[in-house]
């Protein structure tokens, strides 16, 4: 597991950036495992410049969606302003700055008329596209990944599931509050890759920013792996592992000073 630690949340996002470019630089057609959240708009903000500025071609390039909610959705090419949807989000974002094709986007659909086999419909989708290549994670306050939330199973697969107080109250902050739409209106179930979809991509970046992050960062990297923490799954994983934090979301790590020396050698060397 590489532990990079940057200064801030601006070189967090550029670095991020960096390593997801350089990845589809060596593989044109890779297949990307996107997050939403507040956290990776930086990143996707760097993506559309490297885009715009230097190039970078996304044309053969696949996209899976972590989770939507349940019940809400949006034509891409139709967004509209209140929509909170990850669709809308991703669109807005990312999407409708770079050349992928509309076909090369998968997300999974909110306003599903059946729901298990849609879930099912999804991971057949991953296994078609060869699997994901390269899968963007955040982790939620609680140290869930996407909507696995706490005492999810961590052989789980995509399905529906409700959401925690604790998620819908970051999310009503972070999102619906500023859209104006009261709370009682959110969503309270989404679609989720499960855990075991998720540890299924041959290359992992997770990435947080923040002192309100540094607790279950922490956990998640160093304590033990629980279903009470999903994100501490990353231990199990096997393949390439980068986690990118800021000072403040890296503080509380008990090894710091270890990831620090390590990162110092790999630049000396040049590993990195």
């Amino acid at each position: 597991m590489n532990i990079i630690v940057k200064d801030n949340y601006a070189e967090l996002s550029k670095y991020t950036a960096g390593l997801i470019a350089s990845f589809i630089k060596k593989k044109p057609d890779c297949v990307l495992g996107l997050a939403t959240g507040s956290t990776p708009i930086g990143t996707y903000k760097e993506l559309v410049r490297m885009h715009r500025e230097d190039g970078l071609d996304f044309s053969n390039v696949k996209t899976f969606n972590l989770d939507e909610y349940l019940g809400v959705g949006i034509n891409l090419e139709q967004p509209y302003e209140l929509d909170q949807s990850y669709a809308r989000f991703m669109y807005e974002e990312l999407f409708k700055h770079i050349n992928i094709k509309k076909e090369n986007i998968r997300i999974p659909d909110g306003l599903t008329k059946d729901p298990e086999k849609h879930c099912q419909w999804y991971e057949e989708e991953i296994k078609k596209a060869g699997g994901i290549d390269l899968q963007l994670l955040g982790i939620g306050g609680d140290g869930h990944w996407a909507f696995n939330e706490p005492g999810s199973s961590l052989a789980s697969r995509t399905r529906i599931q409700a959401l925690t107080k604790q998620t819908l109250d970051d999310n009503y902050e972070s999102f619906y509050k500023k859209a104006g739409i009261a709370r009682e209106q959110m969503p309270h179930f989404a679609i989720t890759m499960g855990v075991g979809t998720i540890l299924e991509a041959k290359n992992i970046i997770m990435i947080a920013n923040g002192i309100k992050k540094a607790g279950v960062v922490a956990k998640s990297i160093e304590g033990p792996i629980t279903s009470q923490i999903t994100a501490s799954a990353i231990q199990l994983h096997s393949g390439e592992i980068t986690v990118v934090l800021d000072k403040e979301a890296a503080s509380k790590l008990n090894n710091l000073e270890y990831y620090l020396h390590i990162e110092k050698l790999k630049r000396d060397y040049g590993l990195c």
